[in-house]
């Protein structure tokens, strides 16, 4: 099985009209994904590449079924597309733009946790979530990630989301689904959310988590595998050398008075029985030992 996003999984690209959202939404469908339509105020009845354009997502889930959209839409548009999705009927929407305002995400996450609460959120500023053999939606590299499980991944870094799926399947070890959650103060979804669907997922056996400084959520995530989850978990935390109080890439990896640092992180994961790996490679080398250990 997997989490979230599977074979069957229609998905509705907001933005398909521009280059990005083109490119990424016509190699999506190039993989598998049953990419099934796109949206456009001004461009409804048109199409890209034989895949038609709707002026909203309530019209093109009405023609299509679609459950999910992926969110190419500039970032000063991205509260309007978000809200266009929940109220068109769609239930899982991925949002990859960055340099989203920091007030906008707050005022649809709370939105959506008020008046859509069916509906999940993924990012904004993430590489999207990819079930490998069946279903990837957002900008992830389908030929680095290889299907078949035991293995769920979680990250808040895109670029380490990428070098996690490379690890395995250089070890051969197969994935059931890798999520970014993304690494912006407000994340529609979190590392909770997936480490309790890969726990209840019979086909996800262990976890690999990637977190990386600045705020509580790994701490949290800690507290969660420590007293809900049963399944093994592997883990690097990035930013072991960061400067206090300095702002490392993500909008959310800022280190303020000796809290979120990854030595703190390191330590209540090691608390909670993860196996915490100080780099990448090393991490992918314990998962390896807890799969050959299954």
């Amino acid at each position: 099985m997997s989490i979230f996003v599977d074979e069957n999984t229609k998905v509705i690209y907001q933005g398909l009209t521009g280059s990005q959202g083109r490119y990424y939404g016509l190699l999506n469908r190039d993989y598998g994904t049953q990419v099934v339509g796109g949206t456009h105020p001004t461009k409804a009845g048109t199409e890209v590449d034989g895949i038609p354009i709707f002026a909203n997502c309530r019209e093109a889930v009405e023609a299509t079924g679609a459950t999910a959209s992926c969110v190419f839409i500039p970032a000063a548009g991205v509260a309007d597309a978000v809200m266009d999705a929940a109220e068109g009927g769609i239930e899982f929407i991925t949002v990859i733009t960055e340099g989203v305002p920091a007030h906008d995400e707050a005022r649809f996450f709370n939105v959506l946790r008020r008046d859509f609460p069916n509906v999940r959120l993924l990012g904004p500023n993430c590489p999207g979530i990819i079930s490998p053999g069946k279903c990837n939606i957002g900008i992830t590299a389908g030929h680095i990630a290889k299907a078949g499980g035991p293995v769920g991944i979680v990250s808040r870094s895109g670029t380490l989301t990428y070098q996690a799926l490379y690890e395995l399947q250089q070890k051969d070890i197969g994935v059931t689904t890798c999520v970014g959650i993304g690494g912006d103060p407000v994340p529609g979804t979190s590392f909770i959310d997936c480490l309790a669907a890969f726990e209840a997922d019979p086909d996800t056996k262990a976890v690999m988590m990637i977190g990386e400084i600045g705020g509580s959520a790994e701490e949290e995530a800690a507290e969660f595998i420590k007293n809900h989850m049963s399944k093994p978990v592997s883990s690097y935390i990035a930013g072991v050398t960061a400067p206090p109080g300095k702002k490392m890439g993500h909008a959310g990896a800022i280190v303020s008075g000796g809290k979120g640092t990854a030595d703190a992180k390191m330590e209540a994961l090691r608390d909670a029985g993860v196996k915490v790996g100080l780099n990448p490679t090393e991490a992918g080398e314990l998962m390896a030992e807890i799969v050959a250990g299954l």
